[in-house]
């Protein structure tokens, strides 16, 4: 199916690995020039081989959870016609220990860097009266899990700007949508996983269904998800055929949020 999504132009945050990776080589091999940011520069360079075999790639070192590192990737790409916000970080961590210091530093990191980001570019994509800005939530939004908190927080914080901004969206082409990707398998996974289960030594097999048993017992697909599936659903909302996705939460958690939550 062609997307129609050659010749556009899109920044995807987070990109040197898992989801956010996925999402660029999927958009760079549907014809869009992408650029992704990173903090670490042969992670990034890595990311840019990668998604370059695709197509059309480049890559800014900057960090959008400071001020300074938004600048310099506004600077870098001043005008794009697609944002993905998938900058984000998690860690499991019992409620009482959850120290100040760590809930701002997960608000800023997962929350502000896209609000920083969209502060720029949505006024232009309005102006232009077509865009797509997709913010890269969570499942954890709609069904906080006990075992870490601020993250979940930060999730439904992200549909709440996500919301406000497609309201503004109204008789033009700009669409605003958040997804909600359950487990997805990434780097930092595998490491979760054992960090909460109670057998950290079984095989790795049997960690992740004693985490889908006692921590996701809803989920319907009972595995973890594959970043290329988040990717092609993603790619269709950043197209012109996802026009009339607008002001969504889109799920894509396997069937862990009951259909009605």
């Amino acid at each position: 199916m062609d997307l129609n999504l050659a010749g556009k132009t899109a920044l995807v945050t987070g990109a040197t690995a898992g989801i956010g990776l996925a999402i660029a080589e999927r958009l760079a091999a549907e014809g869009v020039a992408v650029a992704i940011s990173g903090r670490d520069s042969a992670k990034l360079e890595r990311a840019v081989k990668a998604i370059g075999a695709k197509g059309s790639a480049r890559g800014v070192l900057a960090d959008p959870a400071t001020a300074e590192g938004a600048a310099t990737l506004i600077a870098a790409l001043p005008d794009v016609d697609i944002l993905v916000n998938n900058l984000g970080i998690y860690e499991a961590k019992p409620f009482a220990e959850i120290s100040d210091a760590d809930w701002h530093h997960i608000f800023e990191v997962n929350v502000v860097s896209g609000a920083r980001l969209a502060r720029h570019y949505f006024p232009q994509m309005l102006a232009r009266g077509t865009g797509r800005v997709i913010f890269v939530s969570s499942e954890s939004a709609l069904a906080t899990p006990q075992e870490m908190i601020h993250y979940g927080m930060t999730k439904t914080a992200q549909l709440a700007i996500a919301r406000g901004l497609a309201e503004q969206t109204r008789g033009t082409g700009v669409t605003v949508n958040a997804i909600l990707p359950g487990p997805t398998r990434s780097e930092g996974i595998a490491g979760f996983i054992r960090s909460v289960v109670d057998n950290k030594d079984a095989p790795e097999a049997e960690r992740e269904a004693e985490f889908f048993a006692k921590f996701r017992p809803l989920s319907l697909i009972r595995r973890l998800i594959e970043p290329d599936e988040i990717a092609a659903q993603v790619a269709v909302l950043a197209s012109p055929l996802g026009a009339i996705t607008n002001g969504a939460a889109v799920r894509m958690e396997g069937g862990i949020i009951p259909t009605i939550a």
